[in-house]
């Protein structure tokens, strides 16, 4: 029977994600980073940044590791989702070289129009009253772009669209839901929220502010707080992708029906 988007029905999905998954998301996720940290470390030595153009190839270049790492994360999701209902292996959660590359064009599009931005109040910093409105504008009209295309790399690593497409999609689905969807980020930002407050008073309670160790213990408490949050926060993201999809083709949200 066909539902219609719902916060309740979406952190509930969401939950028995988390529930059944949870190590796996969490292994993934420490893996994740020292991946990204290990490529960081050993680019270091093999790039040269005396010139612009260097500069400009190992951006580009960590942009690519992070969209493989964040678009692997999210096929992981999917997987694991779907997992009961069909067999699959490593290789299904590996991104294609064209996923990872309209990832960066997302990336970069975004890039123009934080440039643009900053450029447009450069050339009129000497006005503080239209620097004033035009800075609420711009942070209005930013939010609202980041909500509207937030399905952006869930439609590429799940139909494999093409960065104009998965923009045109993601706009598509979000129509007529903003306010449920801000609603679901003000949730996701509350738990990430009391999540770092209840780590910093753990490490309040039990560390002295003297210990010599202190700052490998905040190296590790940060280490926790990413790999519990940044799970939750994807998985969130991709359940109430599949919901809003489902909703808006007008077919029942249990995936049995959509296989």
């Amino acid at each position: 029977m066909y539902h219609p988007f719902s916060i309740a029905e979406t952190i509930k999905s969401a939950w028995n994600i988390i529930k059944k998954n949870y190590i796996s998301l969490i292994v993934y996720s420490i893996i994740s980073l020292a991946c990204y940290w290990a490529i960081s470390f050993v680019t270091s030595f093999i790039f040269v940044y005396d010139n612009a153009y260097s500069q400009v190839t190992f951006v580009l270049f960590m942009m690519l590791i992070q969209s493989y790492l964040v678009l692997s994360f999210y096929k992981l999701i999917l997987t694991l989702m779907d997992k009961e209902y069909y067999d699959f292996d490593f290789s299904d959660i590996i991104p294609s070289l064209k996923m990872a590359f309209n990832c960066v064009l997302i990336g970069l599009a975004y890039t123009i129009v934080i440039a643009t931005i900053i450029f447009i109040n450069l050339r009129f910093k000497e006005y503080e009253t239209l620097i004033s409105i035009l800075d609420k504008v711009e942070m209005v009209g930013v939010g609202y772009l980041l909500i509207r295309s937030i399905f952006c790399l869930c439609f590429i690593v799940d139909d494999d669209s093409g960065a104009a497409e998965c923009l045109k999609q993601s706009f598509s689905i979000t129509r007529n839901n903003v306010l449920k969807i801000i609603g679901m980020i003000l949730i996701v930002l509350f738990f990430i929220a009391l999540l770092l407050l209840i780590i910093n008073a753990i490490i309040t309670v039990f560390v002295d502010e003297n210990s010599p160790s202190k700052d490998y213990v905040f190296k590790i408490a940060g280490i926790c707080w990413f790999a519990i949050s940044f799970p939750f926060v994807q998985v969130m993201i991709m359940a109430t992708y599949r919901k809003l999809v489902y909703s808006h083709l007008d077919v029942d949200d249990d995936v049995t029906e959509t296989i």
